[in-house]
């Protein structure tokens, strides 16, 4: 199945000078196959548009209900270097070209920051102790 034929079609084709790129909305046909993997997207349309993989960006993917088609937006950036100046930071961890960073859970830092507020003084920074229950 994985032999199967795709055909790329783009759409509201646009050139953005300021940001060093091209944008379009890219539709997918694969009939007879589940979906189709960003990775071999971006290589596709590499080949299309005498690009580079690592300068393309690929995102928002929708299957249609029924299969065989897809839709989704694509960035082609005119470098590798201006695609790690403009692509946030989520994205270029996708892409493997950024690290992602590790930070604890948004409720342990809401914990945190709620316990920090019962202690005052000098005690918020060197941590945090039980009260003495008198």
């Amino acid at each position: 199945m994985a032999d199967a034929p795709v055909t790329l079609r783009t759409r509201k084709f646009m050139r953005n000078a300021l940001l060093a790129r091209k944008q379009m909305v890219v539709d997918i046909l694969h009939p007879g196959r589940a979906n189709i993997s960003k990775d071999e997207l971006r290589a596709k349309l590499g080949e299309l548009y005498k690009a580079e993989k690592a300068s393309i960006s690929v995102f928002g993917l929708r299957t249609h209900f029924g299969g065989g088609k897809t839709t989704g937006f694509a960035l082609i950036y005119d470098s590798h270097d201006s695609l790690k100046k403009f692509e946030p930071h989520y994205r270029l961890v996708r892409y493997g070209d950024a690290k992602k960073i590790e930070k604890p859970s948004r409720q342990q830092r809401k914990q945190r920051k709620n316990k920090a507020k019962e202690v005052r003084g000098t005690a918020k920074t060197k941590g945090l102790k039980k009260k003495n229950k008198d």
